[in-house]
């Protein structure tokens, strides 16, 4: 026995422990790098109603991932070679279609009180869906058409994106009340979706627009809402009960709903982050517009074609994935406060390697413009998508139950509103500084205050909380307040949340 026993301690030769040992470590780590994602999914279907799932992966992944990026890309093109437009009144048509997302706050009531027989979700995937698809067919099919009839097209699939990201977010937020823990991987799951499909959107796009032409490439983003129609009638949803008050209930409702918003918008808790959100993106002039112009000028610019300038926001959409990777990975655990001013800081950071490409330095020190042009877009990508991640939580974390889809519209309401300022200033500065279809000398002072303007939003990160990005934010009488005056704010239709789950939490 004890001669077995010496015989089973002695160590292995060296070589068969190189060659036997680590081989099958390394096997194991690959496999588990490979399975984790799908164990993540796994896990949050099993917490999760799984059509909610599939409603995140067709709302954030298809419709505002692809469609947003394809959109983009496409309604440059169209602006610049078939209306032939300057480029600060497209950055301003650009603020108009983005319009519909202001209104998201009347979307998230329309959603949360106006049931349509009994359902309170599904109707409006249908509406948002039937919206988007003629929207994009008349775009594609139409032919020549006046510059304001195009804008009200563009408008149409715009509001197509908003009303339907508003309807699925309004789970999202419900989702991270009932389950804060999973609040940071709904983000997480929404951003590799939107970042994936915008990769898709934008390798596709240049393709398309080359081989289709700007205008009957624009039939693509017709299909996507196709699919968001579907999904209307796919995604499980309890039908609500007594059907003849809804019309009562829901003006009563409305009236309640806006009182509760109200009393929490006025909780410094709750202002002050929602200023600090509003500020960051409204100091963030976007000079978007002149940079495409310039992009492909032959003259004054690199002349990037078409299908370049696709590859260079596809690059842009992968390093959005990396992160969103890194901030699920390394950064969900940290302060609200700490996170967001060092994001901030590297976002402002990276906007002075765009003013280096404006300016041509790269080519003092020998680096070609297809290579730093992807340098910088990945660096604003990241930082952008490190700065947005954790005030997407906060966004969450901020909304009373019961009218999370509300409040959580309104919320970004307040960052469209942002977002809207942020472009049409760009448009008013590319205006004032003369940057026009040719001219593009002082496109470098638009992005020189552009910069100035993102390191002067360090100033208020004060206003972000500093706790955690799990704990709760609200004051104890909102965390749980009832929004229906009857009670029925509980029966909340859309099944997110397998009863056992509820019961849990």
């Amino acid at each position: 026995m004890s001669s077995i026993t010496t015989q089973n301690n002695d160590p292995p030769p060296p070589n068969t422990h190189f060659f036997t040992t680590k081989p099958k470590h390394n096997k194991t780590v690959i496999l588990s790098t490979i399975t984790q994602p799908f164990q993540w999914l796994q896990n949050l279907s099993t917490q999760l109603n799984p059509t909610f799932i599939l409603g995140i992966f067709l709302i954030h992944g298809l419709q505002q991932g692809f469609t947003g990026s394809f959109f983009r890309v496409a309604a440059d093109y169209y602006w610049k070679d078939i209306q032939k437009l300057q480029p600060s009144l497209v950055q301003i048509f650009a603020g108009i279609y983005f319009i519909p997302w202001v209104f998201k706050p009347l979307w998230g009531i329309l959603t949360d009180a106006f049931p349509i027989r009994g359902y309170r979700r599904r109707p409006y995937f249908i509406g948002a869906g039937v919206i988007g698809t003629v929207s994009g067919t008349v775009l594609a099919a139409k032919g020549e058409m006046a510059a304001g009839v195009a804008l009200a097209c563009f408008v149409g699939v715009s509001a197509s994106m908003a009303i339907a990201e508003v309807t699925i977010d309004a789970c999202i937020a419900r989702n991270s009340i009932e389950v804060r823990s999973l609040a940071p991987d709904l983000q997480s799951l929404c951003s590799f979706c939107s970042s994936f499909g915008a990769l898709v959107g934008f390798v596709s796009s240049g393709f398309f627009v080359h081989r289709l032409g700007p205008q009957g490439s624009l039939g693509v983003v017709a299909v996507p809402p196709a699919l968001t129609i579907l999904l209307g009638f796919v995604i499980y949803e309890r039908r609500t009960d007594a059907l003849h008050n809804e019309k009562k209930q829901a003006v009563e409702g409305v009236g309640t709903k806006i009182r509760i918003m109200y009393k929490t918008m006025r909780h410094p808790q709750v202002w002050k982050p929602s200023l600090y959100i509003f500020l960051s993106l409204a100091l963030s002039v976007t000079t978007h517009e002149g940079h495409f112009y310039w992009y492909t000028d032959p003259k004054a610019g690199p002349a990037f074609s078409k299908e370049f300038v696709g590859v260079i926001y596809a690059v842009g959409a992968f390093a959005s994935i990396l992160g969103v990777m890194l901030y699920h990975k390394s950064l969900k655990d940290y302060p609200f406060r700490t996170l967001i001013f060092y994001a901030q800081l590297l976002y402002a950071i990276s906007g002075v390697i765009d003013l280096f490409f404006i300016l041509r330095w790269n080519l003092k020190v020998g680096i070609p413009d297809y290579i730093f042009v992807i340098i910088e877009e990945s660096c604003t990508r990241i930082t952008g998508k490190i700065k947005w991640m954790p005030m997407l939580v906060l966004s969450t974390q901020l909304c009373p139950l019961g009218i999370e889809g509300t409040f959580f519209a309104l919320l970004m309401c307040i960052d469209s509103i942002g977002g809207l300022i942020s472009k049409w200033g760009g448009g008013l500065l590319l205006h004032a500084v003369n940057v026009s279809r040719t001219d593009f000398t002082n496109l470098w002072f638009a992005v020189f205050v552009r910069d100035l303007l993102r390191f002067g939003t360090l100033a208020f990160v004060f206003l972000v909380p500093k706790k955690g990005q799990s704990e709760g934010l609200l004051p104890s009488e909102l965390s749980g307040e009832n929004v229906s005056s009857d009670g029925n704010v509980d029966e909340e239709t859309l099944e997110l949340v397998p009863p056992n789950v509820k019961n849990e939490v």
